[in-house]
């Protein structure tokens, strides 16, 4: 086993564990699966014995080879490529499950993808490290509470499945993991004033949103809300759906 510091590559070697997360699919939602950085397929052998259709994206040439070898029946499916350059049409793959043993370096930039092709994503099962997890799945008057979790929360329903010890990993890492299931929910919102709301709210967090907002130079009668009374912590996911909405019909 060669490990690339720089890749943020940490393998789990515990088979109870990597059972664990792929009984945590529910494989109603998609016929394909789509692995990222499976290393050297802890997970990929529990994968296959219920699902064929199943991707792997690798970013390490050298453990494309060995999977490749290791599974021959899915080599066709075996990449190597960047997951954050991949796009899915590109593979003609429209609905999937995604899941993998997230690289810790990257975690914010997976979420981001996550969202950006959330049609086609309808289920993702992901290790984290414990941090990120809590974070994504956190309640507003937490201090977990942030951008992360508004964004994640508001397209898809995360639950905290369980928690990884850094024992199970070779090498060790310094944080724990855990493991998260999202399911896609659907908002109907504007999804550019949405970013907008949640991400000036946050940056500005100290302030009520009446005055953090007023950045966005919306029309006057938005400002005339009660809500904006509250600091960004005060509000709920919920609560930013509703903001939302209510701010779509004052667009200049």
């Amino acid at each position: 086993m060669f490990l690339k510091k720089k890749l943020g590559q940490f393998f789990l070697h515990d088979k109870n564990i990597a059972k664990k997360i792929v009984n945590s699919i529910s494989f109603k939602e998609s016929k394909n699966i789509v692995e990222i950085g499976p290393g050297m397929g802890i997970l990929t052998q529990y994968l296959l014995l219920n699902n064929k259709n199943l991707f792997l994206i690798e970013i390490d040439k050298k453990y494309v080879s060995y999977l490749k070898m290791k599974y021959p029946i899915i080599k066709n499916n075996i990449f190597h490529k960047n997951f954050l350059n991949w796009k899915p049409k590109d593979f003609f793959l429209y609905s999937f499950t995604l899941i993998g043993n997230f690289p810790y370096n990257i975690s914010s930039q997976i979420l981001f993808f996550i969202i950006k092709y959330r049609e086609y994503i309808p289920e993702c099962i992901g290790m984290f490290q414990k941090e990120v997890a809590d974070r994504i799945t956190s309640k507003h008057m937490n201090k977990n509470y942030g951008k992360l979790s508004v964004i994640m929360q508001t397209f898809y329903k995360i639950e905290y499945l369980f928690t990884v010890n850094n024992t199970v990993f070779i090498p060790k890492p310094k944080v724990k993991s855990a493991v998260v299931r999202m399911l896609k929910k659907t908002n109907n919102i504007n999804i550019k004033i949405f970013f907008k709301i949640v991400k000036t709210a946050f940056l500005y967090r100290r302030k009520k949103l009446y005055n953090s907002l007023k950045i966005l130079s919306l029309s006057p009668d938005f400002y005339k809300n009660p809500i904006l009374k509250k600091r960004v912590e005060q509000l709920s996911v919920n609560d930013f759906i509703l903001l939302t909405k209510y701010a779509s019909n004052f667009l200049k």
